[in-house]
Order: C-alpha cells, then sequence, then structure tokens
C-alpha cells in the first residue's frame, strides 16, 4: 500500500493539492498563521463548544427526550476517540508518506508532522462529533459538518494533507460515529437516566428547577424528534 503515496503531476489528488495549498503562498503571513491556528486547535475546540451548547440546550428544556439526547450528545466525543483509534492500524498498514515528503514547492505552515499522512486525525476527529452530534440533534449536526468540512480544507491548505486524506478521515469518523451509534445508545441511555435520577448529578440531564415551573414536551426537546426518526 506504500504505492499510493506514489503520484505524478497528472494525479487529480495532487493537482488538488497544489490547488488549495498555492492560496497560502498568495495569502498575507498573518492570514497563513489565522489558518494554522484553526486548522490545528481552533475548529477541534469549537467543536467542543457546539456540542456543550446543545447539551445546555438539552437540559434546559428537560422533558423525556433529554436522557437519550444527552446520551447522543456523551458519544459524539467518545465516536471520535474510537474512530482515532481505529485509524492507527490503518496508517501503519497504508505507510502513506506526508504530502510534502514527495512533493517539491508546498508551504507547509506546520512543523513536526514526521508521521504517516493517510487518514487525517483531524478530519476523522471533527466529523466523527459532528455525525454523533447530528444524531442528537441536526440543526447542531448541520452546523458540526460544516465546521469540520472547513477542518478538511485547512488541513491540505497548510500542506499536511493530501485531498484523499481528508476524505478518508471523513469517511472513518461517520463510519464509525453512525455504525457503532445503535450499540453506544443502548449502553449509555441507561446510564444517563439513572444519572438524571440521582440527587446529586441530576443537572448534567435536566434542569429541575425549570421543570418544576413547567413540563416539557417532546416537541420542546432538541433532538428527540431526530432521535424518534
Amino acid at each position: 500500500m506504500a504505492g499510493l503515496a506514489e503520484s505524478s503531476g497528472s494525479n487529480p489528488d495532487v493537482e488538488l493539492l497544489y490547488d488549495i495549498n498555492g492560496l497560502a503562498k498568495d495569502a498575507p503571513h498573518w492570514f497563513d498563521r489565522l489558518m494554522e491556528f484553526i486548522g490545528e486547535y481552533g475548529l477541534l475546540f469549537a467543536m467542543m463548544l457546539l456540542v456543550l451548547w446543545c447539551w445546555w440546550g438539552v437540559r434546559r428544556r428537560g422533558g423525556e427526550g433529554a436522557a437519550p439526547s444527552v446520551a447522543a450528545l456523551v458519544w459524539a466525543p467518545l465516536a471520535a476517540g474510537v474512530a482515532v483509534l481505529v485509524n492507527v492500524p490503518i496508517r501503519g498498514f497504508v505507510e502513506r508518506p506526508r504530502p510534502f515528503v514527495d512533493h517539491d514547492g508546498l508551504e507547509v505552515l506546520v512543523d513536526g508532522k514526521d508521521d504517516f499522512s493517510f487518514v487525517s486525525d483531524h478530519a476523522t476527529l471533527t466529523m466523527a462529533i459532528a455525525v454523533g452530534l447530528f444524531v442528537a440533534n441536526r440543526r447542531f449536526g448541520l452546523i458540526g459538518i460544516g465546521l469540520a468540512l472547513l477542518e478538511g480544507f485547512c488541513r491540505v491548505y497548510m500542506g499536511v494533507h493530501y485531498p484523499t486524506d481528508v476524505v478518508g478521515g471523513f469517511a472513518l469518523g461517520t463510519a464509525v460515529a453512525l455504525l457503532l451509534s445503535p450499540v453506544a445508545m443502548a449502553l449509555l441511555t441507561p446510564v444517563v437516566r439513572a444519572v438524571e435520577k440521582s440527587p446529586r448529578l441530576g443537572w448534567l440531564v435536566r434542569d429541575r428547577r425549570r421543570a418544576d415551573m413547567a413540563s416539557g414536551t417532546s416537541a420542546d426537546v432538541p433532538g428527540e424528534r431526530d432521535l424518534a426518526a
């Protein structure tokens, strides 16, 4: 599989790499530094904030669907972790060098990337979180998918991944989040329901003060209708 790294100038993967990375050469220095931060740390942080934002809305509205919705939100980062672990043997099997190893003239914005390239961990992480979030709430999930797509663009822009590395990461993250979701929900939902009944930890699932003021309905719970669909 090492031959995956051998590419000619006529390879669409390489051509797209140069087209996207070429934007970094023409951009101001401050913009490249901004893209480096966004692509390396910023979007991952934004994804976690998105999960927390969705969780906050779920617990405030409460209702019977709070527990499965929170369980789906717990699964989102867990799915990302599982997907990255699955990527470890994939990288070792494919052994694709970073694009700047085999191709000259790339504008590499991040130093120290000496591991293998396929598939992209960042693309895998963000898409797994986004798809896991989509299971809980479609509106937040679509925002997450948009952020994941931006992450993939950033990785190619930074010169550290081929476009196919990113596509592979998207596929891996999606597969893990969706295929393991039924098992994860079956395991996590009872745990979350138990936490919901706890006098000390119940606030993690439902805002009891709001529940006392007004009883919630299934239509008021973000993601409950999506989970039932």
